[in-house]
């Protein structure tokens, strides 16, 4: 069995390059056997701005993974957002040959492979097609169509895009930083399966992971993902909304955010002051905290408005629609104070603040159950998953050649039939394609 299959999750933030190397221990949890960050220079709101920067921070990031585990880091899955994402919903349909027998993977393959060949907006290319639900033939509402009798199988898509250029220009970083890349994710997608439980999924939930440079949005109902969105705000506003209201710099802003923050401004009274030094032999500042909330809450206000007319715009206030889950904050801006009390008070839903520790080993470092890591583990999680259906393939078919050894009468075309369990996952195509894109730029 393989077991001790390594995995390697790449979380290209705002604020922090993540690189995150783990295996699945013999209770399928995850063990963390390196971690390695570095400041992220080169990021602008999710998106590369400085490639040689970016190359070094992802670097920086590897190097220290590397030095912590001993492994020697080769492929990795990396995550992608940024404000350029667009998710649209379409529907499509294929006539099967011959409907006398039951609809198999390959099928739902041709079903997605259509999809792909939609015509986007110049410049634009789809990431993930994501199905839905399924019908066949006239029967609708079918959430896995695989072993049924029917003619026509069509399906409704969660299709999300992005654009060609910051996409390739991801690629071109871990390439040049010496990595073979493995896969490339919508970033909410992986903070979700980091966080979420199968029960929240089902019942209807929002996840929420406040970035530094971006705000995901995932929504779930019946198990399947129903909406993605990406908005250009996240910590960093809060921390240039600190720095422009008290004059101060921008590492000050941040401390103070970090350290006294807090969403809600009636808790504060007007005489709690913090004394900030002044630069270079300048008068020290006095900033009352209740100032400080103001301007935080206004900015966060501001986001969180944003995110909960994209929840309502996905129909969360229709009876089929209604997140009885409520929402989930992750991602290093959910751990302001009170911003849990804010939420629940702007959207009127539950919110509770999501750990990725769920899925991770129970001797893990505690560091790594923070909400910032959220992305790096689902990132991480995606790719030992991948890892797990290549195994499975390569199982079945050393299985298939023993048996052709042993008796070599026509045997041979179940070889061509059997290697069905590995599901080609619907980014392994995109990243196939992205392979091949950028060896050709080169």
């Amino acid at each position: 069995m393989e077991n001790n299959k390594i995995a390697v999750g790449l979380d290209i933030g705002t604020t922090k390059i993540v690189a995150m190397i783990g295996r699945k221990n013999e209770y399928d949890k995850i063990e963390v056997v390196g971690i390695g960050k570095a400041k992220s220079l080169g990021v602008k709101r999710g998106v590369v701005s400085n490639i040689t920067q970016t190359i070094q921070s992802i670097q920086q990031a590897v190097d220290e993974a590397e030095s912590v585990s001993g492994i020697k880091i080769e492929e990795v899955v990396v995550g992608i957002a940024g404000q350029h994402i667009r998710s649209l919903h379409h529907s499509d349909y294929i006539t099967r040959n011959n409907a006398d027998e039951v609809i198999e993977d390959s099928d739902i393959d041709d079903l997605v492979n259509q999809v792909h060949k939609l015509v986007m907006l110049p410049g634009e290319e789809i990431i993930h097609v994501l199905p839905q639900e399924f019908k066949v033939d006239s029967q609708a509402d079918i959430k896995e169509p695989i072993g049924m009798y029917g003619g026509r199988l069509e399906a409704n898509f969660h299709v999300v895009v992005g654009q060609v250029s910051s996409i390739r220009n991801i690629g071109r970083c871990v390439k040049s930083a010496g990595l073979g890349l493995n896969e490339i994710t919508l970033e909410p997608l992986a903070s979700a399966s980091a966080v979420l439980s199968q029960e929240e999924k089902e019942a209807g939930v929002a996840l929420i992971d406040i970035g530094g440079g971006t705000t995901d949005l995932a929504i779930f109902k019946d198990g399947i993902i129903r909406h993605t969105a990406v908005i250009p705000f996240g910590g960093n506003v809060i921390t240039d909304d600190i720095k422009e209201g008290c004059s101060i710099i921008e590492k000050q802003a941040e401390l103070l955010k970090i350290k006294f923050g807090s969403a809600w401004p009636g808790e504060n009274k007007e005489t709690e002051i913090v004394s900030i030094p002044g630069l270079r032999g300048r008068e020290p500042k006095e900033i009352t905290l209740k100032n400080l909330s103001k301007i935080i809450h206004a900015r966060v206000q501001e986001i969180i408005e944003h995110v909960y007319l994209e929840i309502k715009n996905y129909g969360h206030e229709t009876a089929k629609g209604k997140l009885i889950a409520g929402i989930v904050l992750t991602g290093g801006g959910s751990q302001l104070k009170h911003l849990r009390q804010l939420v629940e008070y702007i959207t009127g839903m539950d919110a509770r603040i999501g750990f990725p520790n769920e899925h991770l080993a129970g001797d893990s470092d505690e560091t790594l159950s923070s909400p910032s890591y959220a992305t790096a583990v689902g990132l991480l999680m995606e790719g030992l998953e991948r890892g797990k259906e290549e195994a499975l393939v390569e199982e079945v078919i050393e299985e298939l050649v023993e048996e052709n050894q042993e008796e070599t009468i026509e045997e041979t075309p179940i070889v061509e039939e059997k290697p069905k369990p590995k599901k080609k996952s619907f980014f392994e195509k995109f990243t196939e394609g992205l392979k091949d894109f950028l060896d050709n730029a080169e």
